[in-house]
């Protein structure tokens, strides 16, 4: 008798080692290919975050439908400002707008049926359903660091070559930065959420979560998820924190061109340690969040759970405050629309 499936090989250890009769061992491996076959059939995933807090777990309804209302307000405010004031239309504001963009869109991918697993207990999600919403979470959440590295770029031309700054940030040149990070970004998640698409679900289909975030999908597979945790981590090494050095190298070289030129650059100062400071910031929460998955330790789950949402969460509704409300020009115009 010979068994293949990681389940059969399971059930043969098992049957071997205590000396059971074959046709037993027939059985089981048959009831196990049955079951195998029925959950990888099995349409629905359950999201079950934050379940270890009871009845308490409905009030989580409040602050993160608060975040989601101040993420949706704030940025859609500073995309309309920016559109909307054609002396804003400048290569750093549009960078801007296009984080607003990304801020913008990423929660709606799994806040709002987040809200609804809080407030009426509704946590079914396909198969399907759940690699697309990881996919996009994941592709837009890879923006937020990318994005700090464009403006990096930025600012290092305005700075360090302004006599040459129209002519480097042009579409075409520009788009010699923009066009390479982007396929980087969505090739390392296309293969994330292809690989983990591919893992037979045969053990469990309850996602200890409240989305699909991959390593949560990932642990429930009964075959081997080496390759898979491999791939998640190299991903976060080839995108954040890669980001993470060119923007710091970046960077280094503007405090090192305006300290040698002898000039006071305030301005330049206070906008490159922000960036810092935010990636700073965003990479210590999302690498929290990607090694307590990889890492045995003793985190709680609610914990872990927490992380993952924040590194998603946290820059949507504090990138606004940080890039709009902090940029003088940007607030002196959403004054003005909010006549006060």
């Amino acid at each position: 008798m010979t068994c293949h499936l990681p389940c059969q090989k399971s059930t043969c250890r098992l049957y071997t080692r205590s000396g059971a009769h074959p046709s037993a061992m027939w059985k089981a491996l048959n009831l196990s290919v049955a079951v195998k076959d029925n959950i990888s059939s099995h349409k629905y995933f359950f999201l079950v975050g934050f379940s270890e807090l009871g009845e308490l777990r409905p009030f989580l309804f409040i602050p993160f439908s608060f975040m989601f209302v101040v993420s949706l307000f704030a940025n859609s405010l500073l995309v309309y400002v920016i559109v909307s004031q054609r002396s804003l239309h400048s290569p750093m504001y549009i960078l801007i707008a296009s984080m607003a963009c990304i801020d913008l869109s990423l929660p709606v991918f799994f806040l709002p049926h987040m809200l609804l697993s809080f407030l009426f207990d509704w946590r079914g999600i396909s198969l399907i359903g759940c690699l697309i919403q990881m996919y996009f979470i994941h592709f837009f959440g890879t923006f937020q660091s990318t994005l700090l590295l464009w403006m990096a770029l930025d600012r290092y031309f305005a700075i360090c070559t302004p006599l040459y700054y129209q002519e480097q940030v042009t579409l075409a040149k520009f788009l010699k930065f923009v066009i390479p990070s982007s396929i980087r970004n969505m090739f390392v998640v296309l293969l994330v959420v292809i690989l983990a698409g591919k893992l037979p679900f045969c053990l469990r289909n309850v996602i200890n979560h409240c989305f699909c975030e991959h390593m949560a999908l990932v642990e429930l597979a009964c075959g081997s998820t080496t390759i898979n945790s491999l791939v998640g981590l190299i991903s976060v090494f080839l995108v954040p924190v890669t980001d993470f050095f060119l923007v710091t190298a970046s960077y280094t070289v503007i405090f090192s061109s305006v300290l040698t030129s002898g000039k006071s650059n305030a301005k330049a100062f206070q906008t490159c340690v922000t960036h810092i400071v935010v990636i700073i910031v965003n990479l210590t929460i999302v690498l929290t969040a990607f090694l307590s998955y990889r890492i045995r330790n003793g985190i709680p789950s609610a914990v872990r759970i927490f992380f993952s949402i924040l590194y998603v969460l946290f820059p949507c509704c504090f990138n606004p405050i940080i890039y709009g409300i902090r940029t003088t020009e940007i607030r002196q115009h959403i004054l003005k629309k909010l006549k006060i």
